[in-house]
């Protein structure tokens, strides 16, 4: 292939656009006496008395339908033969400075005696042209350009102009055609002799002096011609079509104007600046990078404007050019800013110590740290709260709010606000969260919240170990070798092997994520992470066998992994599968039969030595995946369902969820018999999790006759309780779907049907299968409360005391959730930077879709009772039990 070499627009920084007008071509008619005797300021015009009259031309930059340029003219000259200027016009812009769409607007002007009523001037438009500078493929044209006129027209230069340098020819007849075959010969004669003395003058052909005069005079009479021959065939064309020639005569007249474009060594293609990035995060605080955009503007379109061509069209809207503005979205104001920054140098730390707020402004601070994480924080509260910093020592709710109105990044309120931190009051873990979230990025602010987590237990921190690995996204670059979060991190799981178990599967999967929603920074960050655990691991007393464990550990995920994948792919119907299975887990190759204790990934505090091979299913789902039983030190079975195919850390987030609140509702002492089943996502396609003993709520209704109240009656019999059920298994069908209604209506669980709602023998209810959370539901018209008639069925209906308790445990739970609404909306936050499929949706959105369920803004009476209404809402929807019955149809249709 041929090199094309080529420079860009850019290169020519200090070139100015020029253009050289040549000549003016073409046959001026008379006027006849009848146009005279109408138009007498005819007779005055010069091009009318003489035809070789002087006449000027100008030359201006148009684009976009808006002149770029004031227009430039030729030098007044007086014409004996023929009109040739032979002069090049200097525009005053540079080529590096031309938009695409940029052309030149060329008039021809006649002088008049008479002013001219439009233009006020003493001269009219004897024709204009508007040539494009870059063609179609956005390369700089050059060299002879041959335009055609249009007579009294001034050149528009507008995006759809009136006056275009080529006509594109017009749709011909069969009979036009014949007629004008002649002329076309003439002037595709004419087109190739223009042609060949482009390429000669470009260097392309040879020349010879005394030959090419010769042949130059023979191409201006063959050019003469065949202009007659054109302008002969456009009046005729003009008269067969019905219409009146345009100006001032009878017949058109057709001319041409040469102009002359600089040439270059090379092809110029046009290339736009590109802008960098705007520098927003030197203007704004750090508790601002949540900006709100504004809207675009509306963009109103002036007259001649193409709203449909390049650059305003939807076709061409990726030719546009983004203009960043630092300044778009800010929510504070520059000037106040720097307002601010002042005042707080001439404040001084012993006047501000003994500074007390009066009433009214005691209780506007009261107002303000009762503000949730994510409500703004206007500038005169910020400057109120930096002003009475000192008096705010002692409440802990201040801090978080503090530490927003601080400038980090201005060295000397760092300073000033550094040595606070440790004076104040101790914070509760979940403002501890808030400070690791992704809006501040100030070692001393995070090194604060971890100090702060380092006094909860375990336990407690196992609760939040997902959400803390994700926050190490959010430390500030340059700090990930020196992270006091992942020191912290690594410290714990090392001494504590149930930590260590999952902090290591979780930075596993993070590690295997390659998709694209995964920066490869953070990848990079989680693998250093588990490097320094693995490192630390090793200097503890029994760090060498811990890590030997993990080993064991994937090496069983492994083979499972393997061993489902081809019983998934593998060909035949189920029962083969699952007779494939049991061979796979039978096979001495494998070594799945017994092998040494082994902590089990979903539950280290469980001890596995085996799996049993015949006591094993594969389930109908589309991903067909694995029950399996586990041999356990204790001589138990542990049965888990493990599957490949589909990413579980959208599961796994709400079931972490679930065992938070279910820890949250037990502090108020209220145990609602809630089942957060264990779950493990091992890869970005794999996991495990742990399987109860359950029927669906649609299984159960088919074998008792579409009544729950008989399963729950064959299961846990009791003739002299209310309802023939035992009181036990009562309390936990009522709890328990009190606890669920409630925390799925937090959450915004969608792809709610009657086959992944769960009902176990002992009555406790629960949900399954989390693949729409925060609102998001593929089902049209699902209620926002999933209760259908049959749950309040199983209960003894809406009228009985039974419902009368579920909606009072319902609403105890809400109530109690609402008050730990920080914690929650902080661990969602963590988890916006996560690569989970309804959090990438809209990921600043995904937390305040959990706090427009709480009702923040609602008091707790008012909230009672539009909770109320909520329920009777929810289990009248028809549309949801329309729904249910489809959904039940399809997988009848799809189990025959």
């Amino acid at each position: 292939m041929e090199a094309f070499n080529f420079a860009t627009s850019l290169d020519l920084t200090e070139l100015s656009v020029h253009v050289r007008i040549d000549r003016l071509d073409g046959n001026q008619k008379p006027v006849p006496y009848s146009v005279l005797f109408k138009r007498p300021d005819l007779r005055h015009r010069g091009s009318n008395i003489n035809p070789h009259f002087e006449l000027y031309v100008t030359a201006q930059i148009w684009a976009d339908s808006k002149p770029l340029t004031v227009p430039v003219q030729t030098a007044y000259k007086s014409f004996k033969n023929a009109r040739i200027w032979n002069e090049w016009l200097q525009l005053p812009v540079t080529y590096s400075n031309l938009p695409a769409s940029a052309q030149i607007a060329i008039t021809v002007w006649d002088l008049s005696p008479l002013e001219d009523k439009d233009s006020n001037l003493h001269a009219v438009a004897f024709g204009g042209t508007t040539i494009p500078l870059f063609d179609k493929d956005n390369v700089l044209q050059k060299g002879r350009q041959r335009c055609r006129i249009h007579r009294f027209k001034a050149a528009d230069g507008l995006t759809n102009t009136t006056t275009p340098w080529v006509i594109p020819p017009a749709r011909k007849s069969r009979k036009a055609q014949v007629v004008e075959d002649t002329v076309d010969e003439q002037v595709a004669e004419m087109q190739r002799l223009e042609d060949l003395l482009k390429k000669q003058e470009m260097g392309d052909l040879p020349t010879n002096a005394w030959l090419d005069a010769l042949v130059y005079k023979k191409m201006m009479k063959i050019r003469n011609e065949a202009l007659k021959a054109e302008a002969a065939a456009l009046n005729r064309q003009t008269k067969s079509n019905g219409a009146t020639a345009s100006g001032d005569g009878d017949e058109q007249e057709l001319f041409y104007l040469d102009i002359e474009l600089p040439r270059f060594d090379h092809a110029i293609v046009f290339t736009d600046v590109e802008y960098p990035p705007p520098p927003v995060s030197d203007l704004r605080l750090p508790a601002e990078a949540d900006v709100r955009l504004r809207p675009p503007p509306e963009v109103s379109f002036g007259p001649g404007i193409d709203i449909d061509g390049v650059g305003y069209g939807d076709a061409d809207a990726g030719r546009l050019i983004k203009i960043y503005d630092p300044e778009v979205g800010r929510r504070v104001n520059p000037a106040e800013d720097k307002h601010r920054e002042l005042m707080r140098s001439q404040q001084t730390d012993s006047l501000d110590r003994d500074r007390k707020p009066n009433v009214h402004v005691r209780d506007k601070l009261n107002l303000l740290l009762s503000k949730g994480p994510l409500e703004e924080i206007t500038s005169h509260e910020r400057d109120d709260i930096w002003k009475f910093r000192y008096f705010l020592l002692r409440d802990k709710r201040a801090l978080t709010k503090f530490v927003k109105c601080v400038n980090w990044k201005n060295p000397r309120e760092a300073r000033q606000a550094a040595p606070l931190l440790d004076k104040w009051a101790e914070i509760d873990v979940d403002d501890a969260l808030e400070l690791l979230g992704p809006h501040f990025d100030h070692p001393v602010v995070r090194s604060y919240a971890v100090e702060r987590l380092k006094k909860a237990d375990d336990e407690e921190l196992q609760l939040y170990l997902l959400q803390l690995v994700q926050a190490l996204k959010y430390e500030a670059p340059g700090e990930g070798d020196d992270s006091s979060l992942a020191r912290f991190l690594v410290t714990r799981a090392a001494n504590s092997f149930t930590l260590g178990n999952f902090l290591h599967w979780y930075l596993m999967v993070e590690i295997s994520d390659f998709s694209s929603d995964q920066e490869p920074e953070h990848r990079d960050l989680f693998a250093k992470v588990e490097y320094d655990f693995m490192v630390e691991l090793e200097q503890t007393p029994e760090g060498v066998e811990k890590r030997n464990t993990f080993r064991r550990q994937g090496e069983l995920l492994t083979v499972l992994a393997k061993i489902s994948k081809d019983v998934r792919f593998g060909g035949g119907d189920r029962p083969t599968k699952l007779a494939r299975l049991k061979k796979a887990l039978a096979d001495p190759k494998n070594e799945l039969t017994s092998f040494e204790p082994l902590p089990l990934p979903l539950d280290p505090s469980v001890y596995i030595t085996g799996i049993h091979t015949d006591d094993c299913n594969v389930l109908k789902s589309s991903l067909l995946p694995m029950v399996l039983n586990f041999m356990t030190t204790t001589d138990s079975k542990y049965p888990i369902i493990f599957k490949t195919g589909d990413d579980l850390r959208q599961d796994q987030l709400v079931i972490q969820i679930i065992t938070l609140m279910d820890r949250l509702l037990r502090k108020e002492n209220l145990d609602l018999k809630l089942t957060p089943y264990r779950i493990l996502a091992t890869s970005t396609s794999a996991g495990a999790f742990q399987f109860i003993p359950s029927m669906s709520i649609a299984a159960a209704l088919l074998k008792h006759k579409g009544s729950l109240l008989a399963y729950l009656r064959s299961n846990n019999p009791d003739d002299a309780a209310p309802l023939g059920v035992r009181k036990e298994a009562m309390d936990n069908y009522i709890k328990s779907c009190a606890g669920y209604c409630v925390i799925t209506y937090l959450l915004g669980v969608g792809d709610r049907h009657l086959d992944n709602l769960l009902l176990a023998p002992d009555g406790c209810f629960f949900h399954v299968d989390f693949g729409y959370i925060l609102g998001r539901d593929p089902k049209p018209f699902a209620p926002q409360m999933k209760l259908p008639l049959q749950l309040i069925e199983g209960m003894g209906g809406p009228q009985h005391a039974n419902f009368l308790a579920f909606k009072s445990y319902a609403f105890t739970a809400w109530s109690t959730l609402r008050k730990s609404s920080n914690l929650l909306l902080n661990l969602f936050a963590l988890m916006q930077g996560a690569n989970i499929p309804d959090i990438k949706v809209e990921r600043e959105g995904s937390v305040r879709k959990v706090q427009e369920r709480m009702w923040l803004g609602k008091g707790e009476n008012e909230a009672g009772r539009d909770f109320e209404r909520l329920i009777e809402e929810s289990m009248g929807d028809w549309k949801a039990g329309v729904i249910d019955w489809a959904h039940e149809f399809v997988q009848t249709y799809w189990r025959k």
